[in-house]
């Protein structure tokens, strides 16, 4: 009887299409009219709520706002079925504090995680438990030390006063629009070369050089972006036949392995020839980058079996690709959301520009650093400065998605339930502009929220402010970008008025770095220092 029915249905189907239409119409009208007056995207049968994702794409990130925002700050994203797509999206404190804080051990970043970055190799960025526990250990003693830190000063500094400014002197005299963000990133990619691999690939220069290091970073940045858009499926299988984006991401990665893998064999040389032979020539800047500082506490330590030696080299290898990639784009582009800020927000450059004035040291007008001054102690003193950069990156945080997975089944503070391999996406764009976590004004730039009632700088708990992420993960690189960026951005002020260009808009672009779609183009015009 019911086979009976079935077959009938069936020929009533192929000899009357139109019903079949009528059917599929009315789901379609259905789900429309359950979802036309919320903000939260359609769940359509079997290609999930992918077509609302693809229609937003222009402004993903405020859209997701909208979504996290109706829906108590959490939301399962559900992808087309059998695609391994649904995602739990959330820009709650209390789970970021339970992932990253109080349950760190039971969530990773995973094995798909690697594989999406996998240019990236066994690096910081992508490994988990024992050996990213002896990476990120290796790294901090370095950043953390005196040597290193006055490195990394002198060479900001050096690249500010002579690379810089004479830029944009020029730019001025000439009055010609400019793309202040690219001349950010390409600053920021020589300083973080100096800082990891000890050379200087000049970027920074008047005929704004194209560098194969950073063209690959940038080609690779937006095709592993587009990874987290598509099936698994879809991305492993051009992978597999070696065609469209992951043929280029294939190019990409081969450039970049061969910089690394060229950079770090001539520092190498230059190591072993300064040592043995001594040609007695000092360098402006005396090194004391990762690669000489590392290399170098390699050989002395000893003899090493090959296991050992590969295992260094490998942790060269990786970790020099992932921090040129987030020493670059991260400071380069939080500097150029800051610029921008302040050209929307004049009241909060003049009260920079009046601490900068009230700090400025006193210095012989033949001194070097004339435009550069500050040293960390000076620097410390900049609060209203430090108070505005962190509430711009309240607002822009460089890395506006975090992602890990769960290892065992675990019930959120949310109150959501999440499974092994359940993907979490932490939209960190979302939680800056949320009423519930920063108040009614959260869409404001405002550097006053991060002051106390005594004038002291405000501390907030890193899961509430992550943009340097959180608990045993945070940036081992965080006072290093911020010390940077108060280096540029004081030189600038100093030195110049900063007016975007007529017409430019200014919109985040899709991307692992939350970079400008059009990039920042910025008239330059000099300035009269003679009230200083």
């Amino acid at each position: 009887m019911d086979s009976s029915w079935s077959v009938s249905l069936l020929n009533l189907l192929k000899t009357r299409p139109e019903i079949l239409i009528s059917i599929a119409s009315f789901f379609v009208l259905y789900f429309y009219r359950m979802n036309r007056n919320s903000v939260l995207p359609i769940n359509w049968p079997v290609i999930g709520m992918l077509p609302t994702m693809v229609s937003h794409l222009h402004d993903l990130h405020d859209y997701g706002v909208k979504v996290l925002g109706a829906n108590r700050l959490s939301f399962m994203f559900k992808g087309p079925w059998f695609t391994g797509m649904d995602m739990f999206m959330t820009c709650d404190p209390a789970n970021v504090n339970h992932v990253f804080n109080t349950h760190f051990s039971s969530y990773v970043k995973g094995e798909e995680f690697k594989e999406i970055f996998d240019i990236f190799g066994e690096s910081l960025l992508t490994t988990d438990g024992e050996k990213w526990r002896w990476q990120r250990k290796m790294l901090h003693a370095l950043i953390t030390n005196r040597s290193f830190r006055t490195y990394e000063l002198n060479v900001s500094r050096d690249k500010v006063e002579n690379g810089l400014i004479p830029i944009l002197n020029r730019a001025a005299e000439e009055k010609k629009v400019i793309d202040l963000e690219d001349l950010f990133m390409r600053l920021t990619f020589d300083t973080i070369c100096n800082m990891v691999v000890g050379v200087d690939p000049g970027c920074l220069s008047y005929d704004l050089p194209t560098h194969t290091f950073a063209k690959a970073v940038d080609d690779a940045s937006d095709i592993i972006f587009n990874r987290h858009l598509v099936p698994r499926a879809w991305w492993k299988t051009l992978r597999w036949l070696r065609v469209g984006s992951e043929r280029r991401l294939a190019i990409a990665g081969a450039k970049m392995h061969h910089f690394i893998e060229q950079t770090i064999t001539e520092r190498r040389e230059h190591i072993y020839k300064q040592k043995h032979d001594g040609d007695g020539k000092e360098e402006r800047i005396p090194r004391s980058d990762l690669l000489t500082t590392f290399t170098t506490q390699f050989a002395e330590s000893g003899n090493k079996t090959d296991f050992e030696r590969k295992e260094f080299d490998n942790f060269l290898h990786a970790n020099a690709k992932n921090l040129l990639l987030a020493g670059r784009d991260t400071t380069g582009a939080a500097t150029a959301w800051f610029v921008w800020l302040l050209s929307e927000h004049p009241h909060v450059e003049r009260k920079i520009v009046q601490e900068l004035r009230a700090n400025w040291p006193r210095m012989e007008e033949t001194n070097p650093n004339k435009n550069t001054p500050f040293d960390h102690e000076g620097l410390a003193k900049l609060v209203y400065l430090h108070a505005a950069l962190l509430e711009c990156l309240r607002l822009y945080p460089t890395v506006a998605l975090q992602r890990k997975s769960a290892v065992k089944t675990t019930t959120l503070p949310s109150g959501h339930i999440v499974h092994p391999g359940t993907i979490i996406i932490f939209h960190l764009y979302s939680m800056g502009r949320m009423e519930s976590i920063w108040g009614k004004d959260c869409m404001e730039f405002k550097p006053e929220r991060w002051f106390t009632e005594s004038g002291e700088l405000k501390h907030e708990p890193s899961y509430k402010f992550f943009s340097f992420n959180s608990g045993p993960r945070t940036c081992v690189g965080k006072d290093i970008s911020i010390h940077k960026m108060k280096t540029i951005v004081a030189a600038l002020l100093y030195n110049f008025r900063i007016e975007l260009a007529e017409g430019h808009v200014v919109e985040p672009m899709l991307s692992i770095v939350l970079r400008m779609k059009h990039g920042l183009k910025v008239r330059i015009t000099k300035k009269d220092k003679s009230g200083w």
